[in-house]
């Protein structure tokens, strides 16, 4: 192993630190507005620590933190569209991947480009078609609506990471299986897919921070309060606060720490499939 010189060390120490307080003191900066009790609007001087320290700020965003909506219902919200955009973008884009891998057909490049383009271009390019047709289905307002928005979304990304990882599973094993008589479906359940589901899970993590925390472009798609996901409440918080609005930013930096808990623990869940076997092997096992 090559030594590292000492100027090398500290450099590298020295950028690993800057690097972490970019990422930390955002952090800190929402978790010291959440717990300080002394805002009554907008922060006026940069401070550390809270001045005055308190819970009470989480009971009562708890309790209706968006027009009288209650938390519960946005949290609800939330999830039902994540989870559900993460496994539409997840089943419907495996079948795709895998057919994109391994399969020849014709239009096979035409649909590859057309897959990266719609990765490519912003999510806004989308809103419109799928406005008119979730209209016309007359779902466009509900939460299987948005679901769809946003598993639309996230499909191109899921279909090229799954794709790659189909790729990387040799055929010979695949071919083993055909000879002992296992079809296309059951190859792809019992040998292919155990294999890539550190890239699936990869996919669907993602696929699900899309839509749980995409905010402006669902707006199109909702008409009630009572559908209004937890992402679009601290939007609408932040936007009421800078047109003026009486609400004191403690309720924003105590709302973004609740609803990053979630994520949290979707990436404990995923934990060992993300990190230990992320290289196809049995590390860890």
């Amino acid at each position: 192993m090559r030594k590292i010189p000492f100027w090398g060390q500290v450099i590298t120490q020295l950028s690993l630190f800057v690097i972490g307080l970019f990422v930390i003191l955002p952090i800190w900066g929402i978790a010291r507005l959440a717990f300080d009790g002394a805002l009554m609007g907008r922060p006026t001087e940069f401070r550390f620590i809270p001045k005055q320290f308190t819970f009470a700020i989480f009971l009562k965003v708890l309790d209706r933190p968006y027009q009288s909506v209650d938390f519960t219902i946005l949290l609800k919200n939330s999830l039902v569209v994540s989870f559900g955009a993460a496994l539409i973008a997840i089943v419907l884009g495996a079948s795709l991947a895998y057919a994109f891998a391994r399969f020849h057909f014709p239009g096979r490049q035409r649909g590859l480009f057309t897959v990266l383009l719609t990765a490519i271009l912003p999510a806004i390019a989308f809103a419109t078609p799928l406005y008119n047709l979730l209209s016309i289905l007359g779902i466009r307002t509900t939460l299987l609506g948005l679901t769809i928005v946003y598993a639309a979304f996230a499909m191109p990304f899921c279909i090229w990471n799954m794709r790659a990882a189909f790729q990387a599973i040799p055929k010979e094993l695949e071919e083993a299986a055909f000879l002992d008589g296992a079809g296309h479906f059951t190859t792809f359940r019992n040998i292919t897919l155990p294999l890539t589901l550190p890239s699936i899970a990869v996919a669907g993590l993602i696929a699900f921070l899309m839509a749980y925390s995409e905010f402006a472009i669902g707006w199109w798609f909702v008409e009630k309060a009572s559908t209004v996901t937890l992402s679009m409440a601290i939007y609408a918080m932040v936007q009421n606060q800078s047109l003026g609005g009486a609400q004191p930013w403690s309720y924003l930096g105590s709302l973004a720490l609740i609803m990053s808990i979630p994520v949290v623990v979707v990436f404990l869940v995923l934990q060992r499939t993300l990190l230990d076997r992320m290289m196809f092997g049995n590390v860890g096992e």
